[in-house]
């Protein structure tokens, strides 16, 4: 049977590997296995790496590992068929052994020749004039456009340097005014087409992402995209102008797929009434399908989605690739019957399969070619060439042959919830014995029962899964996906699909589209739609899943309740708490801007909630909504210090996901966060205690916000103290600047403390000497952005800083910090705990 013939795998999510029947005939030897098995294991093993080695090293192991491997194949082969068939476990362990270590070798070569064309730190931040390809089609937001360069020359200062083979850089546009308030139309980027070559000045910076728990590995997507740079354009009035050197044919695909993404979006645009939203939202969907414009979707409608489940249905993902290659395979065939000469020259189910394949490859191509696609598109290859060899496997090496092909091209996708996510999915299917059998029959009721089971063994499997890598379960899922899956993959994306031929059939797509965005959304309104868990260790989440595969087995149910105790620990846990009396601060890295948590035994406290990003994001939906809920918290009261954007940005979110938190703050009366839950000013004098733990307001007096002449003046500044004699305690001083340190010296306010939150990042306008002699803090934070706009935090500050002896931890270098009371002289750096050689260093600053 052809790996892409069976019509009732469209239920299968993203994996590729449907229809497989996991026949016994032709088994491999045993080498194959353990040379497969070696692969897998020895990337992952590479991947665990904090740093990289010499390539000279890595080029020892990898000769080591094939000359082992050449004795240990040499070995069998004297031993006859009895070796064939049955190897010694000496003999296996050996194949084993050679394959992790030629695996870890590769992955490490590869990465050692990756890293040395990354961005020479003397080069951040210089105006460099390039020469540079548009390499794919620009993104284009309210705030400007995103590019993807090939860069082709580089000079800094007329003198040539090398730059990244690739580089992410922003155009900035947006509603920017001269001197006059006039419009200032030379900021807004032109019409850029991929293809295109210009010639541009751009200010650059290696990729350097958020790091705090449980969050997401921005530099490892950078990595994985091949992308060692980024930036934007300089185009003001006093820059040197970009200029479009010439229009190419370079990037034939990528110009295809921005012609048709705009076509969709122009097309559905003239059907959409003002009045009705869900019809221009829709239009996002429909490109996305066709094209693999993900940012096109609206992030509402990302947020119904992952909801009710069905996330994975509404880009280009390893079903559809899938779907198409079936559709394909099935017209090819039908086709091809027709030709005598044909037949007689190529069979007709070997040309289906490999026109399938081809076919799925192109589709992959064009929707961009991301990670998924790329993923399904290695299996489906993998498992024709085996079918196209005369070779049917047991499902064991088929699945172990797939993913190990998947790991020799990308070793990376190891660490992506995606490789997982299909990898388990497709082997409890086989595991389970629902794909390959013809077990239901051939009648449309038995389809359906067939397609219900194989939703509800994959949610059974993936549902731990899901804990362990998300945290997070929609109830509402099964049900959601039972209904999406088959009217996406048949109705709604084969009419999109369709509209690159006829563009009429967009139009139906988006109205098929609108029924089920209805159901979906009244879905992700239950009260129990989706269900949050805090995150567990890894081997809770390994128990989890493995109590999930036991349920979904094919075995009689007094053993499947077996599973429940290894689902316990995960489902159950809680994250340790400080005990009575003391607390923890957690300053969440959120780039430009302030976020401390701050944990007592029973209770929480936020202190502002970050920066607003764009219109799309900020740091309420990007960081610290995920991470409340990945360490299970329920925030009591949100301090809000002042109205400034860099603090009250993610607010917004973090009340919509926080509905008991009480709201006090610097905010005046008429701001747009009082219509979403009334905030209490903070005033000097307030007091309350927690478990044992005090807190108090120091600032800002009352009447001092009716005087204000600017936000920065207001800031709440909240000392928090420890129980018991000389108790630590930590200081959150806001924004305040010299004027108000000095107004709190005067009022003789208690402002000694172990940890200080530094006043407005670093600005050269706070941590005056007189204050900082006052705090004498051991440990000061630091939350500012990589090379921020602004230069927080100042070289004077931080001298003022080093000369007293203070330990000064920056959310650039350092991550998400934690501090606790019990242990106040230590400082725990995310970016220290986790380490992995694709992330950032920051180089040391000069003394």
């Amino acid at each position: 049977m052809s790996a892409i013939s069976a019509p009732d795998t469209a239920s299968t999510p993203s994996a590729g590997l449907e229809g497989v029947s996991p026949s016994f005939s032709q088994t491999p030897s045993w080498q194959v296995p353990a040379w497969l098995l070696g692969l897998v294991l020895g990337a992952a093993l590479q991947l665990q790496q904090s740093a990289l080695w010499l390539g000279t090293v890595y080029g020892w192991l990898l000769a080591a590992a094939c000359a082992v491997g050449c004795a240990a194949w040499w070995a069998a082969g004297r031993g006859g068929s009895r070796w064939r068939a049955v190897a010694p476990p000496a003999a296996r362990a050996l194949a084993l052994g050679a394959g992790v270590v030629a695996m870890f070798a590769l992955c490490g070569l590869r990465a050692v020749g990756y890293v040395d064309q990354a961005l020479e730190p003397a080069l951040e931040g210089q105006d460099v004039r390039i020469t540079a390809m548009v390499a794919a089609m620009p993104q284009t937001n309210e705030a400007g456009t995103r590019l993807r360069l090939d860069v082709e020359a580089a000079h800094l200062g007329g003198a040539p340097v090398r730059l990244p083979p690739r580089i992410d850089v922003a155009w900035y546009g947006g509603p920017f005014r001269d001197a006059s308030g006039a419009l200032d139309l030379q900021r807004q980027p032109p019409a850029i087409t991929a293809g295109d070559r210009w010639s541009l000045t751009v200010r650059l910076k290696a990729p350097h992402g958020l790091r705090n728990p449980h969050g997401f590995d921005y530099e490892l997507w950078a990595w994985e995209q091949g992308v060692q740079a980024t930036g934007y354009v300089r185009a003001g009035p006093k820059d040197e102008p970009a200029v479009r050197l010439a229009s190419t044919w370079r990037h034939p695909v990528e110009r295809a797929r921005q012609s048709v993404r705009d076509a969709i979006l122009e097309r559905l645009a003239r059907d959409v009434n003002g009045d009705d939203p869900a019809k221009a939202r829709a239009a996002g969907v429909i490109a996305a399908l066709v094209t693999g414009d993900q940012r096109a979707i609206d992030r509402a409608d990302w947020d119904v989605f992952r909801a009710t489940g069905v996330a994975h249905l509404m880009s280009i993902s390893g079903l559809h690739i899938t779907l198409f290659a079936w559709l394909a395979a099935l017209a090819v065939r039908s086709l091809w019957r027709r030709s005598a000469r044909l037949c007689l020259a190529v069979p007709a189910p070997t040309a289906a399969l490999v026109a399938g394949v081809a076919l799925a490859a192109a589709y992959a191509v064009f929707s961009g070619w991301g990670v998924p696609a790329q993923r399904t598109v290695i299996m489906l290859a993998t498992i024709a060439l085996l079918q196209l060899g005369g070779r049917r496997w047991p499902w064991p090496h088929v699945w172990l042959l797939a993913c190990a092909a998947v790991v020799v091209a990308d070793p990376w996708a190891l660490a992506q919830a995606g490789f997982w996510l299909s990898f388990v999915a497709v082997g409890v299917l086989f595991a389970t014995n629902t794909v390959a059998n013809s077990a239901y029959g051939s009648s449309a009721g038995r389809h359906f029962y067939a397609l219900f089971r194989e939703q509800w063994v994959v949610t059974l499997a993936l549902t731990p899964l899901s804990l362990l890598l998300f945290g997070q379960v929609s109830l509402v899922g099964f049900a959601a996906n039972l209904l999406a899956i088959p009217w996406v993959t048949l109705v709604v994306t084969p009419l999109a699909l369709g509209g690159v031929l006829w563009a009429p059939l967009w139009s139906l797509a988006a109205l098929s589209l609108q029924p089920l965005a209805a159901l979906l959304q009244w879905l992700a309104q239950w009260p129990w739609a989706v269900v949050f868990v805090p995150a567990a260790p890894l081997w809770a989440g390994v128990s989890a899943v493995a109590g999930g595969t036991l349920l979904a087995a094919r075995l009689p149910w007094r053993l499947r309740m077996l599973a429940l105790p290894l689902l316990w620990p995960a489902l159950w846990w809680q994250p340790a708490r400080p005990a009575p009396g003391q607390f923890e601060l957690l300053a969440a890295d959120i780039g430009q801007g302030n976020a401390v948590l701050v944990r007592t035994a029973s209770h929480t406290l936020l202190y502002d909630a970050g920066p607003r990003f764009s219109r799309e994001s900020d740091a309420g939906h990007r960081v610290l909504v995920p991470l409340l809920r990945a360490l299970g918290e329920k925030v009591d009261t949100l301090v809000l210090s002042h109205r400034d954007a860099d603090h009250t940005g993610g607010a917004a979110a973090v009340l919509a996901q926080q509905p008991q938190a009480q709201a006090i703050g610097s905010i005046e009366a008429e701001h747009a966060l009082q219509a979403l839950r009334p905030i209490a000013p903070c005033v000097a004098g307030q007091r309350w205690d927690w478990d044992g733990v005090a807190f108090e307001v120091l600032h800002p007096q009352a009447g001092d916000t009716a005087q204000a002449t600017k936000p920065n003046t207001v800031s709440c500044v909240l000392r928090i103290t420890a129980a018991g004699p000389r108790a630590p305690i930590a200081l959150l001083a806001g924004d305040i600047e010299a004027a108000q340190e000095q107004a709190l010296l005067a009022r003789g306010a208690a402002l000694k403390a172990d940890v200080l939150l530094v006043p407005h990042h670093g600005s050269k306008t706070s941590s005056s000497s007189a204050f900082l002699d006052a705090v004498q803090p051991r440990t000061a934070l630091v939350q500012a952005g990589y090379r921020n706009r602004f230069g927080h935090p100042a070289a004077d500050v931080l001298q003022r800083y080093r000369a007293r002896g203070i330990d000064l931890v920056e959310s650039a270098r350092c991550g998400a910090a934690t501090w606790s009371s019990a242990q106040p002289g230590q400082v725990a750096c995310e970016r220290d705990a986790a380490a992995r050689y694709w992330q950032h260093r920051v180089p040391p600053r000069a003394e």
